[in-house]
């Protein structure tokens, strides 16, 4: 490789960076659209929230078997396959007209689409490059991924504001048209696999266990089906672990598994998998409730709220790519406990500032905190789990990781979120009380009302409300809000708290001059 140039050597890695790029940037641009998308979808805030967290639900549920169907198909046809299918999801949810639309189209097939693309990335870049060429390629595809992150809120503010979230969606289609016609800079690889040979047993428990956790702490929102929710939760939780108890079993048959369990036996690769995901669960709750924050008390738009967003933004953006230095003089494990603990002073900071006087200004110095502190944590933590490994089994120790970062985004998606909604729920109630504006109203219809109205981001006008007390119910529903972040970010506080004990147990990798 090292005699080639232009665009014969760095094809591939163009590719690649133009599909990675696309498939971050999509959740991003989601968080800071979720006003406009209320509005004209005439949907609710807790329905955004459970899109957002079955596209990463999807993710999670079929990393695994679309890291297996590289085998069966082929690299380079799976790629295409995943290329098509997200073409198809981009171009429906730019043409979504109600919440169930959208669903479909960014959700699933969208989501399915980034199930086969995402494996391949890393493949074709291992198979394209070596030495010296191949860590530059990495670096620029983890920059790259970072930089979608990074800059995802500002590009999605901008078009939302400026024009229609639907665009978004649309130049996501420009691009999956220039990746399809670039393709042909892409390697194949023959199938090594027969379909009928795949753990389909595997990938049913383990989808379907997840599945029902995931839909379990959704309906915590549900006062009505809370009955039900220990069944979802435990259901789910019998099934994962029915799934590796299989998984055992087709090893022993001499079969091939969706996940080698042995794996999950070294200490650095089960606790890097549980502080990678709680380091993606925090941050994803983080860019949910933000936006929510922003857009329903403050009244600033999307674009403002993608400004808003870019300081912790750039934070994580530029310690995680800088942050692989410190590793030479301190020991990665430190850095990640580092992380942890910053990331917890971050929150602190950020509890206790929401109010109906909160501007977008005051969330900077703590975002910034918080975002140096989940940056340093990512920075580390990719490479100290899949070192774990060995080489043989890298392929399967990478799509764990994948798997568990992106459960991770969706459980933190609806655990922060609902509990933003359920501490609104019951803080309107007490509000309402201590107000004084309703009295002779039914209590629970008018918080009831009020919750309704919050959900659709206090757009139009509830039913229930007299006119005359309309403004003070914008108050109440404001302090609820307000209120609600605090409770929302205790959530965060006991994430990071397990994560950074957590970290503990992570081994210490001995180095010379360092500590």
């Amino acid at each position: 490789m090292e005699g080639q140039g232009g665009l014969k050597k760095w094809g591939v890695l163009v590719v690649v960076c133009l599909a990675i790029f696309i498939m971050v940037i999509d959740t991003t641009i989601m968080n800071v659209s979720i006003s406009a998308l209320v509005v004209e979808l005439d949907t609710t805030v807790p329905a955004i929230q459970s899109v957002i967290a079955i596209y990463a639900l999807i993710m999670a549920s079929f990393m695994l078997f679309g890291s297996r169907m590289q085998d069966v198909m082929g690299r380079k046809r799976a790629f295409l396959f995943g290329v098509v299918l997200y073409g198809i999801g981009t171009f429906v949810a730019s043409i979504s007209w109600n919440i169930g639309v959208l669903l479909v189209g960014w959700s699933v097939f969208e989501g399915v689409g980034a199930v086969f693309m995402m494996p391949a990335t890393a493949t074709f870049l291992t198979a394209a490059y070596s030495g010296r060429d191949r860590a530059v390629a990495f670096g620029v595809w983890g920059g790259v991924a970072a930089a979608g992150a990074a800059f995802g809120p500002i590009i999605g503010g901008y078009l939302t504001s400026f024009y229609s979230w639907r665009w978004a969606f649309r130049l996501e289609l420009l691009v999956v048209v220039v990746i399809l016609i670039a393709s042909v800079l892409l390697s194949g690889s023959k199938p090594t696999e027969k379909f009928r040979n795949l753990d389909f047993v595997g990938m049913a428990l383990s989808s379907a266990g997840l599945f029902l956790i995931v839909i379990g702490i959704l309906q915590l929102k549900n006062l009505g089906v809370w009955r039900a929710i220990p069944f979802f939760i435990g259901g789910g939780l019998l099934l994962l672990a029915i799934f590796f108890w299989w998984e055992r079993r087709v090893r022993r048959a001499g079969g091939v598994p969706l996940v080698e369990t042995a794996l999950f036996g070294d200490r650095m690769f089960l606790v890097g998998n549980l502080v990678g995901s709680l380091q993606t669960a925090v941050f994803a709750g983080f860019l949910f409730i933000i936006p929510v924050f922003l857009q329903s008390v403050t009244g600033i738009g999307a674009f403002e709220t993608g400004i808003a967003l870019l300081p912790v933004s750039m934070a994580v953006f530029i310690v995680s790519i800088g942050g692989a230095r410190f590793s030479a003089v301190i020991d990665s494990k430190y850095l990640v406990l580092i992380g942890m603990a910053l990331g917890i002073w971050g929150t602190v900071m950020l509890r206790d500032i929401f109010g109906v006087e909160t501007t977008a200004e005051m969330i900077i110095p703590g975002s910034v905190v918080f975002g140096i502190g989940m940056g340093l944590v990512l920075s580390q933590i990719t490479n100290l789990t899949l070192s774990a490994a060995p080489e043989e089994e890298q392929t399967d120790a990478s799509g764990v990781l994948n798997t568990t970062k992106q459960l991770g985004t969706s459980v933190g998606t609806a655990l922060i979120g609902v509990v933003l909604l359920i501490s609104i729920f019951s803080g309107l109630l007490t509000a309402v009380d201590a107000s004084g504006y309703f009295e002779g109203m039914e209590r629970e219809e008018i918080a009831a009302e009020i919750d309704r109205w919050v959900e659709k981001m206090e757009t139009g006008t509830p039913e229930e409300i007299p006119a005359p007390v309309l403004a003070e119910a914008e108050q109440v529903a404001d302090a609820s809000i307000s209120q609600a972040m605090r409770s929302s970010f205790d959530a965060i506080l006991a994430l990071l708290f397990i994560g950074f004990f957590a970290s503990f147990f992570i081994p210490r990798v001995r180095r010379e001059g360092g500590w």
